[in-house]
């Protein structure tokens, strides 16, 4: 069956915001003002974006916190909980659960996302994660495997049972190399029969996947030509799969009437109150397992991570912030996460200043249409 959820019909460039549920968000700082993601901010976040016309919630899995002077992401609202019960008070947004194979049984994952699918008239999406934070698997217990083919080959029978379990009408057994099932079944099944599914991969076999099996894959951009051939590159190979995949980005925003306003700010939260210390720590865990990142530009994206943990910058008035969205469109990308310091409070500006010119522009639908 065909799926029809808005984020494949409505949009040429899908713009969501990320990392809500997380103390701080996205921005690594000291300042009093950063987000506290209590629920009742979350709710007014959701309602704000549901209200502006925003594509989608998307959430971040995280178990253990950065350290630092504010211990980023020390605390974090877990993922599928967040998405029910902000699927419960908007009416047409679409809202992830990010999803770690390691920690979740494919069975439970498959009949929770069945299950708040149906509850939001087809609203949910799965982000699967395939693990990279070693401090997480030590707290769960668990050994984070070295090789990224480990992971993902475990990743590829997690997700082919959740994908069958929403799809195979009758019970039946799996005999896999990591899991043994026995006249298993999923009903309720997601509304169209699955969900969108996202994917964030920077190495080989996290490419492979999420061109194997992603509606989108995110992918962090660093320059823009990189960017244009990288995209190219991905959909051929998505291609070679008989899939058609589109890239996304991750971006942070600071949008301000005038750019020295926004510059301000900017220097105040990003550079002279950054914890340096949780930045250093996100950087060290990211370059010993995992390759969100190539190596060697880690340290050159520094600055990024203390303004939106590794985004894309946006820094300056609407017209600045609204070109360096179309330019990210002109590169390839079919959309990106925002993030703000205060998302409740930061979007309403955004959406009446950025929004109407990306709808100028013709890469997205004003509200209602």
């Amino acid at each position: 069956m065909p799926n029809q959820n808005s984020l494949f019909t409505r949009n040429k460039f899908r713009l969501g915001l990320f990392s809500a549920n997380c103390s701080g968000g996205m921005a690594v700082t000291k300042i009093p003002e950063r987000w506290v993601n209590n629920w009742e901010n979350n709710i007014r976040m959701a309602q704000t974006a549901d209200r502006v016309g925003l594509d989608f919630l998307l959430p971040i899995a995280r178990w253990v916190g950065y350290g630092g002077a504010t211990n980023f992401h020390g605390s974090v609202l877990e993922t599928m909980t967040w998405a029910a019960g902000l699927l419960a008070k908007t009416e047409n947004i679409n809202i992830f659960a990010t999803i770690h194979t390691a920690f979740n049984h494919p069975g439970v994952v498959a009949k929770q996302i069945a299950t708040i699918d149906q509850m939001s008239g087809g609203r949910a999406g799965l982000n699967v994660v395939c693990g990279w934070n070693k401090p997480e698997y030590d707290a769960f217990g668990l050994d984070l495997p070295e090789d990224h083919e480990t992971r993902y080959r475990y990743g590829q029978e997690w997700f082919d049972i959740v994908s069958k379990l929403w799809t195979h009408p009758e019970p039946f057994d799996w005999d896999g190399e990591y899991f043994k099932l026995k006249n298993t079944y999923g009903d309720p099944q997601p509304v169209r029969g699955t969900v969108p599914i996202f994917n964030a991969a920077g190495s080989r076999e996290g490419r492979e996947f999420a061109t194997r099996n992603a509606d989108f894959l995110f992918t962090s951009m660093i320059e823009l030509d990189t960017s244009k051939q990288e995209i190219i590159d991905l959909k051929k190979q998505a291609a070679g799969n008989g899939r058609d995949v589109d890239m996304l980005t991750f971006s942070y925003v600071v949008c301000r009437p005038t750019q020295k306003e926004a510059d301000e700010f900017h220097q105040y939260y990003a550079r002279d109150n950054a914890d340096w210390e949780a930045v250093d720590n996100i950087i060290n865990l990211m370059f010993q397992h995992a390759q969100s990142f190539p190596p060697d530009a880690l340290q050159m994206l520094r600055n990024r991570f203390a303004g939106g943990h590794g985004g894309v910058p946006l820094v300056g008035t609407p017209e600045v912030v609204a070109q360096g969205l179309i330019d990210l469109y002109d590169a390839g990308f079919a959309g990106t996460t925002l993030a703000f310091v205060n998302y409740a409070d930061e979007l309403p500006y955004f959406a009446e200043t950025v929004l109407p010119i990306l709808e100028e522009r013709g890469i997205r639908v004003p509200v209602g249409n």
